[in-house]
């Protein structure tokens, strides 16, 4: 999720572009979420590597990365249309200048889940 932010954030302001959802939040952009994206999938690759998975595993992994900084943006999103629904500039004033705790974890609030649900998913079962 950090790799997501920290790509999206560098891409969306390098390259510009179309806005992603511009009245739930005006500055991200599709390349920036296409940077969150690429982010995402070099992490998840590199930590397999280092974790010393086999080749295939790598590609598996930067797919998931990549698939999960989709998720994480949803969830940057939803915090955005909350904020805006409630009128609230910041979900508090924890970490000032950052728009309050709820922003800087949101986009992990969705991806951990998702996270749980695709390993269930590709593990066979909850209990293995």
């Amino acid at each position: 999720v950090w790799a997501t932010d920290i790509g999206g954030y560098f891409a969306g302001r390098a390259i510009g572009g179309p806005k992603l959802a511009p009245r739930i939040s005006p500055k991200k952009t599709w390349a920036g979420l296409g940077g969150a994206a690429a982010a995402a999938a070099v992490t998840g690759a590199v930590t397999a590597y280092f974790l010393g998975y086999p080749a295939p595993a790598l590609v598996v992994a930067a797919g998931l990365g990549g698939l999960l900084a989709v998720v994480a943006q949803i969830g940057d999103l939803l915090e955005s249309a909350l904020k805006r629904r409630f009128n609230a500039k910041d979900s508090g004033a924890l970490i000032p200048g950052h728009g309050g705790i709820l922003d800087r974890i949101d986009g992990l609030l969705a991806a951990a889940p998702a996270m749980a649900i695709l390993y269930f998913l590709l593990n066979g079962s909850v209990w293995s």
